[in-house]
C-alpha cells in the first residue's frame, strides 16, 4: 500500500516550490533559490512516478468499467493484465523513491586506499585497486584528483588519497570502504604458491568548513622535503606537509601539490573529511544493530570482498555475491557488483521500515 496523503502532500509542496521559483524576489535571492531548487530536484522523482501511478491507475480503473461494453471487452481484457503490472512495478519504485536518503549521497567524495597485510603484494594490489577505481570513475565520466600519494618500491603504494567529483559519487561508491583481500601467485614466487594479501579502502564524503570546524590551537603542522619511491627526493623545496589534529591523534600528508600552501589546503580538506566521518560514525554507533548491519557497516576493519586469481572470482562477503569475472572487474567494470550492494541496502532499509 502506498503512502498516498503523504504523497499528495509532497506533489503539492512541488507544485509550491515551482510557484515559489517563478518570483522575482526568489531569483533574487542566492540562497533560498539554491535551497528550494535543492528541494525540488529531491522531490521530482517520487512526484513524477506518483503522477504515472495515478495515471496508470486511471487507466485501469477505466478498462474495468469498460468491461461491461461487448464491444471494448476483449480490447480492455487484453489491456488490463499489462496495466496491473506497471501499477505493480510503479508502486515498488515510489516505496524506494521514498526511502529517507542519506545527506551525504551526491557529496564529492574521499577515496584513501592503503596497503595492507602482505608487504610489497599488498603494495602492488593497492595500486591494482587504484587503478580499478580510476578506470570506474573515467567509465563514470567523474573528475579524479590525487590529494596525496605514497609510493612503495616494485611499482606498488603504500597509501593514496583521491577526491573524486561528479554526480551521485559518494551514493554509489559508500559500500566500496572495508578491507579488499587478494589471493595470487606473486610475480617473484617461485613455487608457485598462493599468497594472500590485503588493502584497505575507506569511502569518505567531503566536507565544506561548515560541516567540520576546526581550531587551529587543535593543530601542530611540519613541513619536510616531498619524497618519491625509495626515499628519493622529488623536489629540494620544504613543501610536504605534514598534519596532526590533536584532539583526535589524526594524522594526514599532502605533497603532491608545488608549494606549501597548496598542500596545506590540501592537507585541511583531507583533515575534514576524516573528522566528518569520525563524527558520522559516532553517531551511527547510536543506531540500533539492525540499521548498522545494513551492508556491513563499512568500517575498514571489516573483510568485505575477496580478488581470487586462480579461479578469476570476487565474492563480496557481506551479500554473498560471487562473480566469475575477475578481469572484467578489476579493469574497472563494478557496475554489476555495486548496483547489487545497492539493491540489497534498499531491501533492507524497506523491510526496517516495514517492521516499524
Amino acid at each position: 500500500m502506498l503512502p498516498v496523503k503523504k504523497l499528495q502532500r509532497l506533489s503539492a509542496r512541488y507544485r509550491e516550490i515551482e510557484d515559489m521559483l517563478c518570483r522575482p524576489e526568489i531569483v533574487s535571492d542566492g540562497k533560498r533559490l539554491t535551497k528550494l531548487t535543492r528541494e525540488r530536484a529531491d522531490l521530482a522523482s517520487v512526484v513524477t512516478l506518483f503522477a504515472d501511478y495515478q495515471a496508470v491507475e486511471k487507466n485501469l480503473e477505466e478498462d474495468r468499467e469498460a468491461l461491461s461494453d461487448p464491444d471494448l471487452r476483449e480490447l480492455v481484457q487484453e489491456e488490463i493484465p499489462e496495466l496491473e503490472a506497471k501499477l505493480v512495478a510503479l508502486e515498488a519504485e515510489i516505496n524506494v523513491a521514498l526511502l529517507p536518503k542519506d545527506p551525504n549521497d551526491e557529496r564529492n567524495t574521499m577515496l584513501e586506499i592503503r596497503s595492507g597485510t602482505g608487504g610489497e603484494e599488498a603494495a602492488l594490489f593497492a595500486n591494482d585497486l587504484f587503478k580499478m577505481y580510476m578506470r570506474y570513475a573515467e567509465k563514470q565520466k567523474w573528475k579524479t584528483e590525487v590529494l596525496s600519494k605514497s609510493d612503495a618500491s616494485a611499482g606498488g603504494i603504500k597509501e593514496v588519497v583521491v577526491l573524486i567529483s561528479g554526480a551521485s559519487v559518494y551514493s554509489r561508491l559508500r559500500f566500496e570502504g572495508g578491507v579488499h583481500r587478494v589471493q595470487r601467485v606473486p610475480a617473484t614466487e617461485s613455487q608457485g604458491r598462493i599468497h594472500t594479501s590485503a588493502a584497505t579502502v575507506a569511502v569518505l564524503p567531503e566536507a565544506d568548513e561548515v560541516d567540520v570546524k576546526i581550531d587551529e590551537k587543535d593543530l601542530e603542522i611540519s613541513k619536510t622535503a616531498a619524497g618519491g619511491p625509495g626515499g628519493q627526493g622529488v623536489n629540494t623545496t620544504m613543501s610536504a606537509i605534514n598534519l596532526k589534529h590533536v584532539p583526535t591523534g589524526i594524522m594526514v600528508r599532502s605533497e603532491e601539490q608545488r608549494s606549501q600552501h597548496q598542500n596545506l589546503a590540501r592537507a585541511m580538506q583531507i583533515l575534514r573529511a576524516k573528522l566528518l566521518e569520525r563524527a558520522q560514525k559516532e553517531q551511527a554507533d547510536a543506531i540500533t544493530a539492525e540499521r548498522r548491519g545494513m551492508v556491513g557497516s563499512g568500517d575498514r576493519s571489516e573483510k568485505i570482498r575477496t580478488y581470487n586469481y586462480p579461479q578469476s572470482r570476487v565474492t563480496d562477503h557481506r551479500i554473498q555475491l560471487t562473480l566469475h569475472s575477475l578481469p572484467k572487474v578489476i579493469t574497472g567494470e563494478l557496475d554489476e557488483i555495486i548496483t547489487a550492494l545497492r539493491s540489497h541496502h534498499q531491501a533492507e532499509l524497506l523491510k526496517a521500515n516495514s517492521d516499524n
